[in-house]
């Protein structure tokens, strides 16, 4: 019996990686058991900063195969991108009715996104989080995977639904709770265990790409920065270690351990050995999504094929949840 009904997006940025796969996508395979799930490649989202037109259809293709190619089952969940399903910029402008300009002016992602520049900054990267709200509501999704970057979006979906619901007296919209994940959630470069794991870091060998080839991630991970100490055997030793830390945590997450249970298989070891089993671990992963990727961007017809038939699906959901919103505010001819 499913749990609930699961959403959760992912931006069409191309050269998805390690803290991508291990942070999101893993869990996500996981969700399919036990819940409905319908999984977005947020377009809409992408333009709220300037996209090179043929870079993002690429993207769009390339995430999509990473997604499938990671285990995302398209005959179980359903998987498409936002712009497809056109209930999702509607909602958001009933949202943009509802939202009010002191929540949107606490979000600190336009802080950070829109930097010094804000004046220049599009009214799309304010306002993208009643967009992110429209995209969780719009299917009455009552669970949302999120990381820490993304608690304060989802707290704000949360007080738009209440809003909306008390504007109107009506129990329409639910509070979508969080599902955080416990291990591994925050992937940091191979370079600096301070940072998270990014493909804009200047240096590919901050990062595990998932169209990596083995000799290249056995490179990188040969060259991953370490310090001197042997594995320890609590995780308070790690405290002040964290490019140790970062690796124990990676290979916990790819053998399904926790932290503590590696450092106990690993207490006393170093690096010489530990590394070479963790490229092991990584190669065994990673090498089958890469391949097939490779396969499904050979031939982007049956991407095309799968993203048409999940906005089907996902309109089937969408259309009568906003038809009745509307009417619930008092437009005509809306369905209710």
């Amino acid at each position: 019996m499913s749990k609930g009904r699961v959403f959760s997006g992912v931006q069409p940025t191309g050269n998805l990686h390690l803290g991508n796969y291990l942070g999101a996508i893993k869990n996500w395979v996981g969700l399919q058991q036990d819940h409905e799930t319908i999984y977005c490649i947020v377009d809409l989202h992408a333009i709220t900063v300037p996209q090179d037109p043929a870079a993002l259809k690429t993207a769009t293709h390339e995430v999509a195969a990473c997604l499938i190619a990671s285990g995302i089952d398209a005959h179980n969940s359903i998987l498409f991108n936002q712009s497809q399903v056109p209930q999702h910029a509607e909602l958001a402008w009933l949202f943009n009715c509802v939202a009010r300009l002191g929540w949107l002016n606490r979000m600190t992602q336009f802080k950070e996104k829109a930097g010094k520049n804000r004046e220049n900054a599009t009214v799309g990267l304010y306002a993208y989080p009643t967009l992110m709200a429209a995209d969780i509501l719009a299917y009455k999704a009552t669970h949302v995977p999120v990381g820490d970057d993304q608690k304060q979006h989802l707290e704000l979906t949360r007080d738009i639904a209440t809003a909306f619901n008390s504007m109107f007296e009506e129990d329409f919209f639910p509070l979508p709770e969080p599902i955080i994940q416990k291990t591994a959630a925050r992937i940091m470069s191979l370079r600096d265990g301070s940072s998270k794991m990014s493909k804009s870091d200047l240096s590919d060998f901050t990062r595990i790409n998932l169209n990596d080839e083995d000799d290249v991630i056995s490179q990188k991970i040969k060259k991953a920065k370490t310090d001197p100490e042997p594995l320890p055997d609590t995780l308070d030793a790690l405290e002040h270690r964290p490019e140790a830390r970062n690796l124990v945590g990676i290979y916990a997450a790819l053998t399904d351990q926790s932290e503590a249970e590696v450092l106990l298989e690993f207490s006393g070891e170093g690096f010489g050995k530990f590394k070479p089993l963790l490229a092991d671990c990584l190669i065994n992963t990673i090498s089958p999504i890469r391949d097939d990727m490779n396969k499904l961007l050979a031939d982007t017809s049956e991407l095309d094929r799968i993203l048409i038939d999940g906005s089907i699906k996902a309109e089937a959901i969408s259309e009568p949840i906003v038809s009745a919103c509307k009417g619930i505010m008092g437009f005509v001819h809306s369905g209710k």
